[in-house]
């Protein structure tokens, strides 16, 4: 049973983990409604900064002393939004979120070389329960290994390495207060974006299709994008990078569920066998760790 300091930290992780496994729902109206995701994910995002600018004058004195973690924060974080959006528009939403969640395995390397976290028995049971998981839900034998079968994919697994990292890195810059990391994360996703969103065009067109209705969605996007990073960074100050990791698997569990509902991705058995592996994994979280050095 989780301590009473552990708390907030894993019904923070819990919470991020619940908002990602539904946010391709709102990203994929605005592209359906004629917003790209290039530019909703820049909309949403300098929103959610502006939500944020209470946090400002406490940033703009940490990251100039932060260096190269606030850089690689930047990076990793960035790409791992976008990415994820750009992916769960143009891919399957399960394969997508499945393959982006192979980060577990990135973050046993990252966490050891920046962190030098080390797993113990159960922290490999707890592995092997998560690809389980995940090659269970995944697996379909008209495509042979669960491997990404267009770019789509691959876009979602790179994304999911840089959640990894961004994780890793978000632990071992302790220096840096939540709100600068929180920011960092908004303001990464943010730069990435421009220069994409430039590259393929078409601005006037896009930006003429922003009726009030899609108007009012981004901006809740926007003030939950907020929100979300917020939490997941508290939680990121406050557990091992592994842990988190793990716990953020019962996103799959999320995604399965809404796909199912809100786009006919029906479900079958090995889905349910697979989420339930997942489960297990995370009430196992707990006993993950030996003693680093």
């Amino acid at each position: 049973m989780p301590s009473k300091q552990n708390v907030l930290p894993i019904a923070s992780v819990l919470t991020g983990a619940l908002v990602w496994g539904v946010m391709w729902y709102p990203f994929r109206v605005l592209h359906d409604g004629g917003v790209s995701g290039p530019l909703a994910t820049l909309i949403a995002y300098l929103l959610a900064m502006l939500c944020g600018s209470f946090m400002l004058p406490r940033i703009w004195h940490e990251l100039p002393k932060a260096g190269w973690w606030a850089v690689g924060l930047l990076l990793s974080a960035g790409w791992s939004n976008l990415g994820y959006v750009l992916a769960i528009l143009h891919g399957e939403v399960m394969r997508v979120v499945l393959l982006f969640y192979l980060a577990p395995l990135w973050t046993i390397f990252f966490s050891y070389w920046l962190l030098d976290e080390r797993l113990n028995r159960y922290g490999y049971l707890v592995i092997a329960l998560s690809f389980s998981g995940a090659a269970v839900m995944l697996w379909k034998p008209q495509f042979g290994l669960p491997l990404p079968n267009n770019l789509a994919e691959w876009i979602g697994l790179s994304a999911g390495m840089s959640f990894a990292l961004s994780n890793v890195v978000s632990r071992r810059a302790a220096h840096l207060s939540v709100e600068a990391k929180s920011c960092s994360v908004l303001l990464g996703t943010t730069l990435l974006t421009v220069p994409l969103f430039w590259w393929l065009g078409g601005m006037s067109n896009q930006l003429l299709a922003i009726d009030a209705q899609a108007g009012l969605l981004l901006a809740l996007l926007g003030i939950v994008l907020c929100a979300t990073s917020f939490a997941v960074q508290y939680a990121l100050a406050h557990l091992p990078a592994n842990r988190a990791i793990i716990m953020f698997l019962f996103e799959l569990v999320v995604a399965a569920t809404s796909s199912y509902l809100l786009a006919d991705e029906a479900m079958q058995m090995r889905d349910w066998l697979g989420a339930a592996l997942i489960i297990s994994a995370s009430l196992l979280s707990g006993k993950l760790y030996s003693e680093s050095k």
